[in-house]
């Protein structure tokens, strides 16, 4: 009996520790986690134990009952911010704060391009996309122009071999058809298109919104393919910056800046130094790979704000650059004449650009700019000194009354322009030909109203009448459908409207001044015009491996009418006249973007796109526009080490070339190519060293882009009555000299490193 007894007590006992430990074991601690300066809407949380098994909360109060001193890893996510891993062990009820950096795509970054009024990027009834400087930095570039490479749909086009003046395409657009705003004020502009994208520091970028589609209901004429906004830094607090990279082929880029703010007053100084002046020839054509430049560029903004809720913001940039490209030989004492071939550009610019905005329950607002460009060039033997002067002001008032958010805009903008071409020109019947500056005025009226039914379905409706000095009156209507289905956790938007835009073709198409085509002028040009509509679907994922994966899907068609498209046939002459067919352009976009637990984000688009016109009754597809593009960027960190590892690039279908006649040799199609680039940052306090090779396979287009190198003159060229170039023993493809085929940048790999620091 006794040992019965004395079992059962021994069992009691163990079975009592039995469960005292599994009771301490099970305890549950109250754990509540706090995101610092911003909403828990949209944030994922997800832990993990040692057996894997996943707690997932999402769109709630983040108060979890963990178990007492178990070990757990948390990933915190947030779509538009970079993950965050941490490991955390409780022993009692805590509070945990997490602190969300942004990412550089800015995936739900207050925008205002689309509607002139600032908003959530999820909320707005336009499709806009935002990268912010962060994202640029996976491939560091010196200028705007470089860093469209990686935005699906957006490509900057080189249109010169020599002088590397480019444009900006959005969907197999021209440049043209692009407009350029700086803080949501026309910047660049016809003579300023040319060569003003490359003298735009990303120093002085806080994010770029892009609109793919006709925006001339707000922000008038140019605005037909697309609009480029470039919101600057705003000022904030006490800090300075710095960054400098160079690259093994001798160019130098060094950004700088300065804040300063207290209660009242803010300013933001940054200066922009760009040198490159080491001639590279490694086709061995005779004529220079990069075109050699010397940059400065220099910006301030200032922000007074008072107690009365008033804010006044005034900023001014000027740039001076001194480029030119051309025979190796090539000296500033050769500029201008026919021994030695080269195109030098000298361009000064000013802006000065400001809002004013009046108490905040006033919704009322002034914004201004001006700006002021010349050019003094040389092409060869061709002079082309233009300048050109720009003033813009406009008074908004964006009242609200229920449902419905009201913009009413009124808008002024007058243009000089002058240069020595036949465009300022004109017969007079007792002087003969005299000058004639073009002066334009345009007035505009614009009313635009975002009706938002309920939070699933938003109407915008909008339109704008000007009055060109020129052309007359011109209607541009809008429409912008947006419907939120959350439950779907899908977004649909749809767009339609009217473009119209005045062209430039000196300013704008430089194969008008390089090489020895003569410029015809069949008729005097008109406006054109164009209708657009899209359709983009924005459907969001939600998985264990890729918290959040963002799909982006776009349709677009826009028809042209009076399209200017320079006509190439005769190898002498450019001819430039109104289409009288139509034009399309016309294709599908896809962007995907996640980043899974492990740290790999990925950033990725493609384009198909078809982009023709109809003359006399062919269908014809246009030069120099591919039909498929592909970007990526590609990047994976190393939280613990500080190191962030990048891979970016894109892919480029065939596109067909402008050959100089029948008898060209040259490829009439370009072969798929590809630019790709890798990166490796480390991080230390508030520096960040960078090294990376740029162009990675070494693409570089042939060694014959450019026709007759060696005679840039037409000096052995021999013509007939009607100044057609005639096949002879030295010429048998009855070539003339030409620098215009051209569909990638000649400079190949390099490696670069720099480095970067805020204080």
């Amino acid at each position: 009996t006794m040992k019965r007894f004395l079992v059962f007590i021994l069992f009691l006992n163990i079975s009592v520790a039995a469960l005292h430990s599994q009771s301490r074991q099970n305890a549950k601690v109250a754990c509540s986690f706090q995101f610092e300066g911003h909403a828990l809407d949209g944030v994922a949380l997800f832990g993990q134990m040692a057996d894997s098994n996943f707690i997932v909360r999402h769109n709630q109060d983040f108060i979890l009952h963990l178990q007492k001193g178990k070990r757990y890893q948390f990933t915190a996510v947030k779509k538009g911010f970079d993950s965050l891993i941490f490991e955390l062990t409780v022993e009692q009820d805590s509070a945990i704060r997490i602190s969300l950096v942004p990412s550089g795509l800015e995936l739900n970054q207050a925008v205002i391009t689309g509607t002139m009024r600032e908003s959530r990027k999820s909320e707005s009834p336009v499709a806009i996309d935002v990268y912010g400087a962060k994202f640029f930095r996976s491939n560091p570039v010196a200028s705007i122009f470089e860093s469209m490479q990686l935005i699906q749909g957006v490509r900057p086009q080189l249109n010169c071999n020599i002088c590397n003046t480019g444009d900006i395409h959005i969907n197999g657009l021209e440049g043209p058809y692009t407009m350029i705003l700086i803080d949501g004020m026309p910047a660049v502009s016809g003579l300023s298109s040319v060569y003003g994208l490359m003298g735009i520091p990303m120093s002085m970028v806080e994010r770029i919104e892009v609109v793919k589609g006709p925006a001339s209901t707000l922000y008038g004429s140019e605005a037909v393919g697309g609009l480029i906004n470039v919101i600057t830094k705003k000022q904030d607090g006490n800090k300075v910056g710095a960054e400098i990279m160079m690259s093994h082929w001798g160019d130098l880029n060094l950004d700088a800046s300065l804040a300063k703010s207290n209660r009242r007053i803010s300013t933001l100084l940054g200066l922009n130094y760009f040198r490159y002046l080491n001639p590279i020839d490694n086709n061995r054509d005779g004529f220079t790979d990069m075109t050699l430049q010397h940059r400065i560029s220099v910006f301030n903004s200032w922000s007074w704000k008072r107690r009365s809720n008033k804010e006044f913001t005034v900023a001014g940039r000027y740039v001076y650059e001194d480029r030119w490209g051309g025979d190796m030989r090539w000296k500033p004492e050769f500029r201008g004449g026919d021994s030695i071939y080269g195109e030098s550009i000298y361009t000064q610019r000013f802006e000065l650009f400001g809002k004013y905005q009046f108490q905040l329950n006033t919704p009322l607002s002034v914004q201004f700019s001006a700006n002021t460009h010349s050019q003094n060039s040389v092409y060869g033997q061709t002079p082309f000194i233009a300048s050109q002067r720009i003033g813009f002001a406009q008074l908004l008032w964006q009242p609200r009354f229920g449902q419905h958010g009201l913009l009413a805009g009124l808008a002024y903008r007058i243009s000089f322009f002058d240069d020595n071409t036949v465009v300022t020109q004109e017969a007079d019947s007792q002087s003969g030909i005299v000058n004639r500056p073009e002066i334009m005025r345009l007035p505009g009226l614009f009313l635009q109203d975002e009706w938002q039914f309920n939070k699933k379905h938003v109407l915008l409706l909008g339109a704008r009448i000007d009055h060109n000095s020129t052309h007359g009156w011109v209607v541009s209507p809008r429409l912008n459908y947006k419907w939120n289905l959350e439950e779907m956790h899908s977004t649909f938007r749809l767009g339609a409207g009217n473009g119209y835009r005045v062209a430039q073709v000196f300013t704008e198409d430089h194969a008008a001044l390089t090489g020895a085509r003569t410029v015809v002028f069949v008729e005097k040009l008109k406006p054109e015009t164009s209708w657009n509509i899209n359709a983009n679907w924005v459907q969001k994922l939600y998985t264990k491996a890729a918290p959040i994966i963002v799909l982006d899907l776009t349709a677009f068609y826009t028809h042209f009418l009076n399209r200017i498209i320079p006509d190439y046939s005769d190898p002498n002459r450019i001819i430039y006249s109104n289409l009288k067919g139509s034009a399309t352009s016309k294709g599908l976009g896809l962007k995907l973007d996640f980043q899974l637990l492990n740290g790999l984000k990925i950033n990725t688009g493609i384009t198909w796109m078809d982009v023709s016109f109809v003359q006399d009754g062919m269908r014809k597809r246009q030069v120099l526009t591919e039909k498929f593009s592909g970007v990526w960027t590609l990047s994976y960190a190393l939280p613990k080490l500080k190191i962030r590892l990048e891979y970016t690039g894109n892919v480029y279908s065939p596109m067909l070339l402008p050959l100089l006649g029948p008898l060209d040799s040259r490829a009439p199609v370009s072969p798929w190519w590809s630019i790709q680039n890798i990166q490796c940052t480390k991080g230390y306090r508030n520096w960040e060293f960078f090294i990376g090779i740029k162009n990675l396979l070494n693409y570089t287009p042939p060694a014959n882009s450019i026709a007759r190198p060696f005679d840039p003159f037409d000096k052995d060229v021999t013509f007939d009555a009607n100044g057609n170039a005639v096949p002879t023993p030295n010429n048998p493809q009855a070539l003339t000299f030409d620098p215009t085929y051209v569909f990638a940048p000649n400079q190949g790999r390099r490696v670069f490193l720099g480095f970067r620091m805020s204080f």
